[in-house]
């Protein structure tokens, strides 16, 4: 392979989009695809936005998904069947739980194609400022071919094991995000019940233990009714799904995770689908 892989990344959405930017910066030649082609028409200034996968995917050497679930990612790569070389690797970056990633895993395997579990740790800005955590794992010869994108949309990686690795640590993460956000907007909300302005619960904890840098950007938000999506409300209830399945497959009970995605299904149902995770305080 050349110092300069060929990419294809299939998925131009909220993440996708500023992944594609700083790949096409760091100097790697890329091609992007989207169902919605009208999401990955801004991107031709920087990359050659294909009409299809199998366009996409032909003759590239690293193929990169950033999609919302595993059937979208599996249907996706079913399409690209046929256009795949025996050299290829699928970078695979999109939330899709433990049962998603092993069905991916094998899916890869039927392809013939080498695979790389990465999911990102992060929202839309850190995809656009290229600063992602990416949790990796896969095979130790194909790790070098990746890393130039890695480096391109992350600050840095975490290398783990065998494909699946990343995923489920992804899961953890994404447990203790919603549990964060949501325990927020329960403080939030019982300062306010209680008779006071909620921005006191920010001002009493800011700069102490208790304090995240979080806790103040999502906290101010919610007050300030700012619910422009970084982390959508409907990516975040699908992930809590997965949480929730991974922990009882694995015989671990979390009461509050799963309380949290109770609160997140009725916020969706409420109509706030759209709206950035931290739109659950409206519920409250």
């Amino acid at each position: 392979m050349s110092d300069q892989p060929t990419i294809a990344l299939l998925g131009t959405g909220t993440m996708g989009e500023g992944m594609a930017r700083n790949i096409a910066a760091a100097g790697l030649p890329l091609r992007v695809w989207n169902r919605t082609a009208s999401r990955a028409e801004p991107l031709a200034d920087v990359a050659t936005v294909a009409a299809s996968v199998a366009e996409a995917v032909r003759g590239a050497d690293v193929v990169v998904t950033m999609l919302y679930d595993a059937d979208s990612v599996a249907a996706t790569m079913e399409e690209a069947r046929g256009e795949l070389g025996a050299d290829t690797v699928w970078l695979q970056q999109s939330t899709v739980g433990v049962e998603g990633s092993d069905r991916l895993v094998a899916l890869a395997r039927e392809l013939g194609v080498a695979y790389v579990d990465a999911p990102v740790l992060g929202t839309r800005g850190p995809a656009e400022s290229g600063a992602l955590v990416v949790l990796a794992a896969g095979p130790e010869d194909v790790r070098d071919q990746v890393q130039p994108i890695l480096d391109a949309i992350g600050s840095r990686t975490l290398w783990l094991g065998a494909a699946g690795e990343a995923s489920r640590l992804k899961l953890a993460a994404n447990a203790w995000v919603i549990t964060v956000v949501e325990g927020i907007a329960e403080a939030l909300a019982l300062t306010r019940s209680l008779g006071l302005d909620p921005a006191l619960f920010l001002e009493a904890v800011a700069g102490g233990a208790m304090d995240a840098p979080y806790v103040g950007v999502k906290g101010r938000a919610m007050l300030a009714g700012d619910f422009e999506p970084s982390f959508a409300m409907s990516g975040a209830a699908k992930d809590a799904d997965l949480i929730v399945a991974a922990a009882r497959g694995a015989g671990v009970e979390l009461a509050v995770v799963e309380a949290a995605r109770d609160h997140l299904a009725r916020a969706l149902a409420a109509g706030h689908g759209d709206q950035d995770l931290s739109a659950t305080y409206l519920e409250h």
